[in-house]
């Protein structure tokens, strides 16, 4: 039944704002669709994950969409706090303060994109 590699993707309000976040925050390599297409093509270890632009339509997943495997969590949190970007805290996790969740199971911080997707980096194992 299934031709080819299966894919997953996750939609955002604004492409552009999308592109600069995942390329230059995040350092992911980042492909455009077709021109007539409003689409981003992560690449995520050779694995495609596909963002498509939804405008006013968009709703941000209040789940994780996307982790971010990780040698080292607490560098990777304090790099990317150095560019901005804000660390989730969540009621009743054991998060320390970088926003760093180490009560079991590998360690793991969560953040969203511009277009408020929930994401994580977490310890590669």
């Amino acid at each position: 039944m299934v031709v080819g590699e299966v894919f997953s993707g996750f939609s955002v309000d604004d492409l552009a704002a999308a592109r600069s976040f995942y390329a230059d925050t995040l350092g992911l390599r980042v492909d455009t669709g077709p021109e007539a297409m409003p689409l981003l093509f992560l690449d995520a270890g050779g694995r495609k994950i596909l963002i498509y632009e939804k405008g006013e339509a968009h709703a941000p997943a209040n789940y994780t969409v996307l982790n971010l495997p990780v040698l080292d969590v607490e560098a990777a949190v304090r790099d990317l706090a150095e560019r901005g970007v804000e660390f989730l805290r969540y009621d009743g996790m054991d998060q320390d303060d970088l926003g760093i969740s180490r009560g079991g199971g590998p360690l793991i911080a969560w953040l969203k994109d511009p277009a408020g997707n929930v994401l994580s980096v977490i310890e590669r194992g």
